[in-house]
């Protein structure tokens, strides 16, 4: 690891995808406050293949613990290894104490972040968190690089502006070796891909039932494109109850990296999503994106790209941010017919042929 710059910035990044994603909004508006500044992330141990692919992220600072796992030793030894890096300023996007050992331990000189649980003397720039101000997530993450002079919080970012978009590299070449790795070039090489995201991790309140994923995926079938099932390995009975009930369907649950879902995701002609984290790495790449929102809320994590379009209903009880239906219907994702969403992907993306 370098050490030539003593301006370099560490950022203790989220452990969740789509907020990592998010991050990277913050990430563009460090670079374009200082080109030549260095900026680390420290990520959990899936963060790697996600960050590789942000070009303003120089080095990847794995911290292997769990949600919620202190891993004190694990903290202390990361934060003497980067003693060496001399970073300028820490910026903390996790509001938990834990979150803000390492860049303490580290005795980083700058240590920015958010009023959280016990934070004072961890941090010396804590920032109030004015919910109504800053509502969107990305919003509040790129408000942490207000930092110029080394005077903080001097107002120079602006909540409700546009921010720079997150925008994943995916290269045709990474997209042709992702096909051959999956041993499906062959097969879906060229023209329309149609790529399903039926997972959800928060809960079933955000997913869109496999039923109306599979009429979806029965239609464009018929229409000659290539249907894809992706998401973890979690999500794997969603995935195999969509393609028994749509046969033609290759079900790629938990056969890829996440390396290769964001090559999958690029490659595709349009992608229908739940709010996921699929849905926040979908919409870092150039592809058509069809959101769809039950439980939870398009204006506070919205897909970050002009190529997305969001299908939510405004019931009365939504948004809840529930797990699962609190009144046991789903009616938030229930009415939101395919015909709808196939629509909404025939608008946004060419026509299937």
């Amino acid at each position: 690891m370098s050490n030539q710059r003593d301006d370099a910035v560490l950022v203790v990044g989220p452990g969740w995808v789509g907020d990592m994603v998010m991050a990277q909004s913050l990430f563009k508006t460090l670079r374009q406050q200082s080109p030549e500044r260095p900026i680390d992330v420290i990520a959990p141990t899936w963060g790697q293949a996600l960050l590789e692919r942000m070009p303003e992220v120089r080095h990847t600072l794995t911290l292997p613990v769990a949600h919620g796992e202190l891993g004190l030793l694990r903290r202390w030894r990361l934060g003497q290894a980067l003693k060496r890096l001399r970073h300028r300023q820490a910026i903390v996007l996790p509001r938990s104490a834990k979150a803000a050992l390492v860049p303490w331990l580290a005795r980083i000189p700058h240590r920015t972040g958010y009023l959280g649980e016990h934070r004072y003397g961890l941090l010396n720039d804590i920032r109030p968190l004015d919910r109504e101000r800053t509502y969107r997530t990305v919003d509040r993450f790129v408000s942490l690089a207000d930092f110029e002079g080394g005077k903080f919080g001097t107002g120079t970012i602006q909540p409700g502006t546009t921010q720079p978009t997150p925008a994943l590299t995916s290269t045709a070449t990474q997209q042709k070796r992702t096909l051959e790795d999956l041993e499906i070039a062959p097969r879906f090489g060229t023209g329309t891909i149609i790529t399903l995201c039926p997972g959800a991790e928060y809960g079933p309140a955000k997913r869109w039932p496999a039923a109306s994923f599979a009429a979806l995926a029965r239609h464009y079938l018929a229409r000659g494109a290539a249907v894809w099932l992706l998401g973890a390995a979690k999500d794997a009975e969603i995935t195999r109850s969509i393609a028994q009930d749509a046969p033609g369907a290759v079900d790629l649950a938990g056969q890829t990296t996440l390396s290769q879902a964001i090559d999958l995701l690029a490659a595709s002609t349009a992608v229908v999503t739940n709010d996921s984290g699929l849905m926040h790495i979908a919409a870092a790449t150039p592809t058509r994106v069809i959101a769809l929102y039950g439980s939870s809320d398009p204006e506070y994590t919205p897909p970050l790209s002009r190529h997305a379009q969001v299908i939510y209903h405004h019931l009365e009880c939504s948004p809840c941010f529930a797990r699962e239906c609190p009144l046991g219907h789903l009616n938030c994702l229930r009415g939101i017919s395919p015909d709808e969403v196939i629509r909404a992907i025939d608008h946004t993306a060419p026509p299937v042929t």
